[in-house]
């Protein structure tokens, strides 16, 4: 059975810095395609980055965050990252990791077998 756990979020005001780690255990065949998706309530799930750590750990963002938002990953520690920088109001929503074994979309969450908890992040003005 396949495990994600996030952590990392919080409060803080803009301009600050967060990073948001995801463990994942289990069968770790699905660390193929691993992504960062945030949400709001009303709103769709949002694609914000996403990483093929298999295909030389090529990575992809959201505009809205380009510049701002590192992914990466630590196969030793099956561990996902996503830094956030220069964070601005409206990058406040729950933050969750997703993973699948397989290629496929970037940014569409129904592509995605896998899903962590959620974890909040809150940016004030």
């Amino acid at each position: 059975q396949v495990k994600l756990v996030e952590s990392g979020g919080g409060s803080v005001q803009a301009g600050g810095s967060l990073r948001l780690s995801c463990v994942v255990s289990g069968n770790t065949y699905v660390m193929y395609r691993l992504a960062w998706f945030r949400q709001v309530p009303g709103k769709e799930r949002e694609g914000v980055a996403t990483i093929y750590p298999a295909n030389g750990g090529w990575t992809i963002y959201a505009d809205s965050v380009k510049g701002r938002f590192a992914i990466s990953q630590d196969t030793a520690k099956n561990t996902l990252y996503l830094q956030m920088n220069t964070l601005k109001p409206e990058d406040t929503a729950m933050y969750y990791c997703a993973a699948d074994g397989d290629g496929g979309s970037w940014s569409d969450p129904n592509d995605f077998a896998h899903w962590g908890q959620g974890t909040q992040v809150t940016v004030s003005a």
